[in-house]
């Protein structure tokens, strides 16, 4: 059983300089209205999401770390294309943002691709 909110209070305020045009995303379905063009990690932050993925092991709740691309904490869909970097994204009008729950398709196929190699030579059965 899952104990972490998908979201909550904001822990982050914006300042009034980051309070220009509004464009509208969702998330999980949920729709919000963020500065556009803002870092869509710290859009969604900042507007009180706190699980953006889930290990693909324990199913552990994650969300951005670094902001800067290094440890992929961050990991969403975004418009149906898996493995995006939410701290390396901009938010614009009408993105689709889904958490990313465990392994994507994308892994699944590439290791049935790499079973198919014989002696890592590239040779197919």
């Amino acid at each position: 059983m899952n104990h972490f909110p998908m979201s909550i209070e904001p822990l982050f305020e914006q300042l009034p300089v980051a309070q220009g045009p509004k464009v509208r995303i969702t998330f999980n379905d949920v729709p919000y209205e963020v500065p556009d063009g803002m870092n869509l990690a710290a859009a969604l932050l900042g507007a009180g999401v706190r699980r953006f993925r889930s290990t693909p092991v324990s199913g552990s709740p994650r969300a951005p770390y670094c902001m800067m691309g290094v440890c992929f904490e961050c990991l969403v869909e975004i418009d149906a294309t898996p493995n995006c970097q939410s701290c390396l994204e901009s938010a614009r009008d009408g993105m689709v943002i889904r958490s990313q729950e465990g392994v994507r398709q994308v892994l699944a196929e590439f290791s049935a691709e790499s079973a198919s190699t014989i002696g890592g030579k590239g040779q197919r059965q």
